[in-house]
C-alpha cells in the first residue's frame, strides 16, 4: 500500500468513527495503534488501563484503582470498576468445544493416549523457549512414555518442523487448527507447557495443569491468573523481567534448561497420580505411569 492510500484509508476511518459519535473510547491495549484510533475517534472522553506505553497515556486517561501494582487482568477490571460494574468474581467462560474436539480427532490419532502439548511460539523474539530445549524435553518426555503434540499458529509451523526433525516422534499439529481447535486440544491434554503466549491463557482459563515459561515478562503482572495448578519457572538471571522485545544479550530463556522444566514435569506426573488414588492407594492410572512412585 502506497502512501497515497494510507491516508486516504487514514481519512476514511477517521470518517467513520466521527460518523458513530461515540460518548466513551475505552483503550485496553495502551499501545500506539490503539492511541491513534482513540485519538481521530471524534470523542473527547477517553480512557484507559493504569499502564499504557507508546505515548497512549497522553492520548486516553489512565485509570489507576487499586490493583496498579497488580496484575493485568486486575487492571484491567480497574477500569470496569471506575465505570460501576461489579467486578468482584473473576470468571473465564468457555465455549462448548466438542465439535471441535472430534475435528481433532480426526487430524490425528495421538490424542487417543495421554499426551503434553507444547507450544513452542511467542509473538516476541526474546520470549521464545530454544526450539533446540523443546526438542530435548519433547524426546524426555515420550521415553516417560507419554505423547507429545506441538501446537500453534501458522507463523510457528517452521519451529514446528524444527523440532519433529530432531524428534521424529513427536506429532506436530502447529499451524493445522483453528483457535477453537487448539482450544480443545488443550483442554483435552494432560499437561501444557510454553513460554508467555497466548494459548498458555487458553490453558490457564481451562485450569489445566500447566508449566509457564518467564523471561523477558513479569509473572506478576501477566502471569497464568487464578490458577491454582500453575508453575511459574522463571528465568534464573538477573536481568529476567526487562521487558525487552529484543535484545542483544538475550540469555533469560536459554538460562531455563529442559532438564529444568522436565523435573516440573515429573513433580506434575507424581502429583496427578496421587490425585488419581483411589481410597485404598492404589492408583487408577495405566500401568505406564506406576514407574513414578
Amino acid at each position: 500500500m502506497g502512501l497515497w492510500e494510507k491516508w486516504s484509508c487514514f481519512r476514511e476511518m477517521r470518517s467513520l468513527l466521527h460518523s458513530k459519535r461515540f460518548d466513551l473510547v475505552i483503550d485496553m491495549q495502551g499501545l500506539f495503534k490503539s492511541a491513534v484510533l482513540a485519538a481521530i475517534s471524534g470523542c473527547d472522553n477517553r480512557i484507559g488501563f493504569c499502564e499504557m506505553w507508546e505515548g497512549s497515556g497522553y492520548i486516553s486517561k489512565p485509570i489507576r484503582g487499586e490493583h496498579a501494582e497488580g496484575h493485568a487482568i486486575e487492571q484491567y477490571l480497574d477500569v470496569a470498576r471506575y465505570l460501576g460494574c461489579p467486578a468482584d468474581e473473576i470468571v473465564f467462560p468457555l465455549p462448548d468445544l466438542q465439535k471441535e474436539w472430534q475435528a481433532v480427532q480426526q487430524k490425528t490419532d495421538a490424542v487417543q493416549k495421554p499426551y503434553v502439548v507444547l507450544v513452542p511460539g511467542a509473538r516476541w523474539d526474546t520470549k521464545i523457549w530454544p526450539a533446540e530445549h523443546f526438542a530435548k524435553l519433547a524426546d524426555m518426555i515420550l521415553r516417560d512414555g507419554k505423547q507429545v503434540i506441538l501446537a500453534g499458529g501458522p507463523e510457528d509451523v517452521p519451529t514446528g518442523a524444527q523440532i519433529t526433525g530432531m524428534v521424529p516422534g513427536v506429532t506436530d499439529l502447529t499451524g493445522k487448527t483453528s483457535l477453537r481447535e487448539l482450544g480443545a486440544l488443550i483442554q483435552h491434554c494432560m499437561l501444557y507447557i510454553s513460554a508467555d503466549t497466548g494459548p498458555l491463557f487458553i490453558a490457564t482459563a481451562m485450569k489445566k495443569p500447566l508449566i509457564a515459561l518467564y523471561g523477558p515478562t513479569r509473572p506478576d503482572k501477566t502471569g497464568p491468573y487464578g490458577s491454582e495448578d500453575a508453575v511459574v519457572m522463571k528465568a534464573p538471571v538477573p536481568c529476567a523481567g526487562c521487558l525487552k522485545r529484543h535484545c542483544r544479550k538475550w540469555i533469560c530463556m536459554q538460562s531455563i534448561t529442559p532438564d529444568m522444566v522436565f523435573e516440573e514435569y515429573r513433580k506434575k506426573m507424581q502429583q496427578t497420580l496421587c490425585d488419581n488414588q483411589d481410597n485404598t492407594g492404589e492408583s487408577k492410572l495405566p500401568d505406564e505411569d506406576k514407574d513414578l512412585n
